[in-house]
C-alpha cells in the first residue's frame, strides 16, 4: 500500500486545525454529511476521524481509508473511542485512486474535506464508482472554486500555482468539485454552497455539501 507523509502538516491540522474547525460549528456540517447513511461505508481520507463518532448507528461498518501514517494513528484513536461495537470502524492503509476495497461493496462512499488534496480526482471518483453497488451513493463536504468571483478565482488559482499545496499537504482551494462529481458520471440528488466559517472571505471558505449517485 501507498503511504502519503505530510508529518508536519499532518500535526498542524490533527492539533490546531482541526479544534478551530470544531469551534466554528464544522461538525454540524459533518453530522448533515453522513446524516441517513446505513450498512457499508467507505470513508476516502479520513483523516484523524474526525466523522466516526457521527456516524448513524444504522452504519454496520466503516472503511477508512487514510495513507497519512500520523493521521492514520490519530484516526484508529478514534475509531476505538467512537464506537461501541469492535470492529464497526476499520481504519486502513489507501490512497483515492485505489481503494483497498472490493468491487460493488459498499452502501456509500464519503468524501469529507480530501478531494482539494488527492493528486487525481477523476480517478478518485472512478474507485468510488467501482466499490458502489447499484443504488449506493457518494456523500461530498469539500471547499472548492469561488462560484460568483472571478477575482476570488483569480487568487485561488495563484495560490494553488505556488505555495498553498505545499504549505498545506496538497490541498487545493479552487478546484471544481460539483463539475467534478458531474464529469464521473454522477448525478448530483441533493447539492447545496456554502460559506465556511459563516462570514469568512478567505480562499478556503467556498465550500459544497451534497449526495450524488451514478448517473443513469
Amino acid at each position: 500500500m501507498a503511504s502519503i507523509r505530510h508529518p508536519l502538516f499532518a500535526r498542524f491540522y490533527s492539533r490546531l486545525v482541526v479544534p478551530m474547525m470544531r469551534r466554528s460549528g464544522a461538525d454540524a456540517h459533518r453530522e448533515r454529511l453522513v446524516s441517513g447513511l446505513s450498512g457499508t461505508v467507505v470513508e476516502v481520507g479520513c483523516g484523524p476521524g474526525d466523522n466516526f463518532a457521527l456516524y448513524p448507528s444504522e452504519v454496520t461498518s466503516v472503511v477508512a481509508v487514510e495513507p497519512e501514517p500520523f493521521l492514520r494513528a490519530r484516526a484508529g484513536e478514534a475509531a476505538a473511542a467512537a464506537t461501541g461495537e469492535p470492529g464497526r470502524v476499520g481504519v486502513v492503509e489507501g490512497t483515492a485512486d485505489a481503494l483497498p476495497v472490493a468491487d460493488g461493496s459498499a452502501d456509500a462512499v464519503v468524501f469529507s474535506l480530501v478531494l482539494c488534496s488527492v493528486h487525481d480526482v477523476p480517478a478518485a471518483l472512478a474507485e468510488a464508482r467501482r466499490v458502489l453497488r447499484p443504488g449506493g451513493e457518494i456523500r461530498v463536504l469539500e471547499h472548492v472554486a469561488a462560484p460568483d468571483s472571478p477575482r476570488m478565482r483569480r487568487v485561488q488559482h495563484a495560490l494553488d500555482a505556488t505555495l498553498w499545496p505545499r504549505m498545506f499537504g496538497g490541498c487545493h482551494t479552487g478546484r471544481d468539485t460539483a463539475a467534478a462529481v458531474t464529469d464521473a458520471g454522477f448525478a448530483w440528488t441533493e447539492m447545496e454552497r456554502f460559506v465556511f466559517p459563516e462570514g469568512a472571505r478567505g480562499p478556503e471558505a467556498h465550500s459544497i455539501i451534497g449526495r450524488a449517485t451514478v448517473a443513469v
